[in-house]
């Protein structure tokens, strides 16, 4: 009955973001098991007691339940004795004095992966600016989880393996899946999932760095990107930049590397080991 652990801090981070925004005393949420139709409620923001904790929400009870089966948010001014949802929580809301509650979903892909809620302990409705501040929460949590997710597939894809290096068609991909790789570690909350990529990084380039050549972290980003064809604009908008900063880092790589045009740079880059 475990639950998928990709995706735990970023909803312990969303829910600060969403009491800090609304001014909600208490949130709560967790992830949707692997291939189970549950929910577990693994995070807990404000609460008071533990009734919440460990909970497993099966899909189409209650309301996170009926949130995770609509796959859209869902909310009742008074929990115990809402008609529009099923009571099997009941006792565990009513300890935590909860009575006014919204539930939204967290769907990447088509695929329900989790529910934020927000709860007042008094029977009020929750308007549209309260709503809209959960909705952008879980949105949040969407875009980290795409893009953990992006990077997962690409490190299964990228891992280098010896007869690549003699398949010009494979060997070009595996440049494309490095600088796609470069690009998404920055953004990536998880230090272990991003220490990952970029070790990946390392080991795609066809050796190791020659001793005396030296890019910061960012110059390689943008000449990764250059290298597989980005323009300078699009180069910042991998790499959330603006294009004045890309062509910064670009200019300072170049008279690193002794080159004088963008392809020269990743001529010499590759031949120092630096990209793949």
């Amino acid at each position: 009955m475990a639950a998928d652990i990709t995706g735990t801090a970023e909803i312990r981070s969303a829910l600060v973001r969403l009491r800090r925004s609304t001014g909600l005393p208490v949130a709560f949420g967790g992830l949707v098991e692997s291939a189970r139709p549950q929910m577990l409620i693994s995070e807990l923001n404000g609460t008071a007691t533990h009734s919440l904790s460990r909970l497993a929400v099966t899909s189409g009870t209650g309301l996170g339940g009926r949130a995770v089966a609509l796959a859209r948010p869902c909310a009742v001014t008074d929990y115990s004795s809402s008609r529009q949802i099923s009571h099997e929580y009941d006792t565990a809301v009513a300890a935590e004095g909860l009575r006014s509650v919204l539930a939204v979903p967290v769907v990447v892909r088509r695929r329900v992966r989790g529910v934020l809620y927000g709860a007042l302990r008094t029977p009020q409705p929750l308007g549209d600016r309260t709503l809209t501040a959960a909705v952008n929460a879980a949105r949040d949590v969407e875009q980290a989880l795409v893009v953990q997710e992006s990077a997962r597939e690409l490190l299964d894809a990228a891992r280098p393996e010896p007869e690549r290096r003699g398949d010009g068609a494979a060997w070009e991909q595996v440049r494309e899946a490095h600088a796609a790789l470069r690009a998404l570690a920055p953004r990536i909350a998880d230090p272990g999932l991003r220490s990952e990529l970029l070790e990946v990084c390392g080991l795609l380039t066809s050796e190791g760095p020659t001793e005396g050549v030296f890019l910061t972290p960012r110059e390689l980003d943008v000449l990764a990107c250059v290298a597989a064809g980005a323009t300078n604009a699009v180069a910042a908008e991998r790499l959330g930049l603006r294009p004045e900063t890309v062509k910064g880092y670009l200019r300072s790589a170049m008279r690193r590397l002794g080159a004088h045009t963008r392809g020269q740079a990743v001529v010499e880059a590759r031949r120092a080991g630096l990209l793949p």
